[in-house]
């Protein structure tokens, strides 16, 4: 007879809530027909986190992907017209991508739809369930061990 192994229970648990996680958000995208993807969201998201018009390669390296799939993204959300090349005032041979007042737009209803997919997600737990998970998360997030414990 086998013991159970409460590690991989618990990876399990964790990859069936990300999925979840994941279709109840890409849900709640496209209740909203914004016109992005997942990963052309977290590309938007991330895009808004720089005070300048970032590099592809800039892009790549944050969001832990190879560049050519930043440039794909960036392709799709500039035929969307959410974002725009630019070209670098220092270096004429790089381009910088920016957000569109419509990628502006996009960004404030991606909000929208993650905070209803979050509510939906949470809905079970308690507010004090809630705080738990939040501590939770930290630690697992940041790879350190939670006070107390």
């Amino acid at each position: 007879m086998t013991t159970p192994d409460p590690d991989g229970l618990l990876a399990e648990q964790l990859l069936r809530l990300t999925r979840r996680v994941h279709r109840i958000q890409k849900r709640h995208l496209e209740l909203r027909d914004l016109g992005v993807t997942p990963a052309q969201s977290r590309l938007l998201r991330t895009l808004a986190h720089y005070p300048a018009p970032p590099r592809m390669a800039d892009l790549a390296e944050r969001l832990e992907v190879v560049p050519r799939a930043v440039t794909t993204l960036v392709d799709g959300l500039e035929a969307g017209g959410k974002v725009r090349r630019v070209p670098d005032p220092a270096n004429r041979r790089v381009t910088r991508i920016e957000l569109t007042d419509e990628g502006r737009a996009t960004l404030l209803e991606l909000r929208g739809a993650r905070r209803s997919a979050a509510k939906e997600i949470l809905a079970p737990l308690t507010e004090k369930e809630r705080q738990v998970l939040g501590v939770l998360l930290d630690t697992l997030i940041d790879g350190e061990a939670a006070p107390g414990c």
